[in-house]
Order: C-alpha cells, then structure tokens, then sequence
C-alpha cells in the first residue's frame, strides 16, 4: 500500500500505525491529519477514495464522518454561549416554546448537550425524507416525551441530537444549522467540513460503505459484553430505538442525504479538516483563527455525565457536547475531548500537548465508540509524544 502526505520529525509512529491499518485491520481507504501548537505535523492518505471502487484517495477527499460530526454542532452552541447569546442554563422553551411539551419544560440548555435531556427515541421514527425536513424533525422531537426526567441520568442521543442542536442553532440565529455552521465556523478556520454538502463539493466526496474486520494472523478481534450485544439485538431496547430514530436506515452515499444538514450523523469532511477544526478550538491556527476562549474551552471538556450510559451500555463520559477520555472512547490523554463517529471517524483535541486529530475513513465496522483501526492511531500518537 502507497501512503502519501508528510510526517514531522518525531511523529513517524503515526504513519508507521496508518500503514499497519492497510495490512493489518482491512482499511480500504482512509487519511488523517495531526496538529500540534496550530501546525500540521502529519498529513496521511492512502488507500482508494471510494470503498466499493480503484479510483485513488486524493489530497482533499472526503468523506461522511457520522457522529464526529457532533463536536461541531457542540461548538455552535458553545460559542453562542461564549457571545452571550445563549444561556446554558436556560430552559430550552425559552428559546424554543414548542419544546416545553410533554413534560420537557424543565429542559435545560446544557442537559441538550450532555446526552441527559431523556429524548433519545422517537415514539414514532422519521423516514430518511421525513428526517432531512428540519421542520419535520423539530416538532417530532417537541413533540416526544422524555422516557427520563431530563437532566437525572444519561443515554447517547444518537438521532435525536440532530433536530435537538440544529433547531436550537436555527432559533437563536434565524439561520439554518448548516449554513450557520459553514458561515462562523469553517470558512473562519478554513476547514474543510461541511453539513449540508453542496453541488460543488460533491465531486470530492468518496463513497462509503460496511467492512469486516480481517481474518489475517495479528489482526486484533473484538467481541461486545453480553449485554452490549443483547441491547443491540433487542427491538424493544432504548439502544435500538436511538439508532432507529431514522428507518429505514438512510443510503449515506444519496445525494439527497449528504445535502441534508442532520448534525448528529452526516456531516462531510477531510480528516485535515475535522483536526483544522479541533486546532482552532484550543489556539491559533496555520491561517486561520482561534474560535474558543479558554473559558469555553474549560466549559467544553468539563463532565457532565458520567457512568452507565442508557443507550450505549457501557460507561461514558461528556462534557459539554464531548466525548470525553474513558474506557469506552479512549483519545489522548485524560484532557483530552472529541467524538468518534460510529464505525470510523475520530476527532479530538488536547489543550495540554497542543495536539488536534482528526480520522476519516470510507470502510465502517460495526464498533460504535472505539474503533480499532482509529484506536491504532491514537496509540502510535501517544507514543510519538512520550
């Protein structure tokens, strides 16, 4: 396997980790990026752009990030906080009245962001033409009643959080999500990521699609709990419902859907710009600028939930919109706060060694929080800085 891009003095075990994914863990194409103080010191792709195709990946490919996409949205919120525009500890209803139904109306701003808002299923899914309506979407969960008393325990939002963040963006702004998240935070920083993709991008966008995990002798295999898996399989479980809030399950590579702006699951991007993005929220960047103050920053990776998780069934932690360090998402270090998205895609930034990552790839396994080939990465990182 051919890897292209540049690797620093120093950072050479990330690109040895990257290659290993090729022959070790099955990837077909994928690339990360690595900040560190602002600059890029590892730029990597290799692979091909589409995971059903030969076409080669190319610098700039991109591709559908699911759940990573989450530490964006989180970061529209926050700085409409860090501008005095939106309070965390306000009612949600008090920016979005609707919302104050079925019990909702003790909601508040921050239990949205820390997956304890208790509206991770829809008693009624959306289709995936129902669910790209950000109209359709925000009444249906204003509509839902919470199946916990919001801000007492927690449970990964897995859909939900799409129409939850977006509307509450849509509200104080009078601007779509996508378009506000285009207009104050990638242009801004100048990274490559996009919810809601336009017509002009859509060239650069590979197709995505399941992969296996190898068989070959060395490849690490994995194996959920018990209760992990039965959670999965059970159609009753909040854990299927959260996934299911959209069903069927959307084609992710339809133009339609990537024109959509559902900031829990489809966002667009290259993994330079998901570690663009992350760099800009701990310091200044290469060309563009620092979008959080320290304070935000602080207000971002401080835990707000912690323990046995609802929907995931395993233990997780947030901040304020973060994954943060644990046994079910490992990232740098403790400090350290991103998002994975399910089966591929991970970001994160670590104020303290000045590190922003950001991994994408077109091959999804069936790992939700920690994906091995990611895992790899973060591993070869933490060696690189020891």
């Amino acid at each position: 396997m051919d890897v292209n891009g540049t690797v620093a003095e120093g950072f050479e075990p990330v690109g040895e980790a990257f290659a290993a994914n090729f022959t070790l863990l099955g990837e077909r194409g994928a690339a990360v990026a690595v900040y560190r103080d602002g600059h890029k010191v590892v730029d990597l792709w290799a692979g091909t752009r589409d995971v059903d195709g030969t076409a080669a990946w190319e610098p700039g490919t991109a591709q559908i990030v699911r759940s990573a996409t989450k530490g964006v949205v989180a970061a529209a919120l926050l700085l409409l906080h860090q501008r005095g525009e939106l309070d965390l500890d306000a009612p949600v209803g008090a920016y979005w009245p609707e919302y104050k139904a079925a019990g909702k109306e003790h909601t508040l701003v921050r239990h949205l962001l820390a997956h304890r808002a208790g509206v991770p299923v829809l008693d009624r899914p959306l289709t995936p033409e129902e669910a790209a309506d950000p109209d359709l979407g925000a009444a249906a969960v204003a509509a839902q009643a919470p199946v916990w008393e919001p801000g007492t325990d927690h449970g990964y939002h897995a859909q939900t959080y799409s129409w939850l963040t977006g509307e509450l963006v849509r509200r104080v702004t009078g601007r779509p999500v996508g378009t506000w998240m285009a207009e104050e935070i990638a242009r801004p920083v100048g990274a490559d990521l996009w919810l809601g993709l336009p017509e002009a991008e859509q060239s650069r966008v590979g197709r995505v699609g399941p992969v296996e995990a190898p068989e070959a002798a060395g490849a690490p295999r994995t194996r959920p709990k018990r209760a992990v898996a039965e959670a999965y399989a059970d159609p009753e479980s909040l854990t299927r419902r959260a996934f299911a809030a959209i069903t069927p399950l959307p084609d992710e590579n339809a133009r339609a859907y990537r024109a959509a702006a559902l900031p829990a699951s489809n966002g667009i991007a290259t993994a330079d710009g998901l570690a663009r993005f992350y760099a800009s929220l701990i310091g200044e960047v290469d060309g563009g600028r620092r979008l959080f103050t320290p304070e935000t920053m602080r207000l971002a990776r401080t835990e707000q939930s912690a323990g046995a998780d609802r929907v995931l069934v395993v233990s997780t932690r947030f901040g304020l919109g973060y994954m943060l360090h644990g046994g079910a998402s490992p990232l740098l270090s403790p400090g350290s706060f991103g998002h994975p998205g399910r089966g591929g895609a991970l970001a994160f930034a670590d104020p303290e060694p000045g590190i922003a990552f950001g991994y994408v790839t077109n091959g999804f396994r069936t790992s939700v929080t920690a994906d091995p080939r990611a895992q790899a990465l973060v591993r070869a990182l933490r060696t690189a800085l020891s």
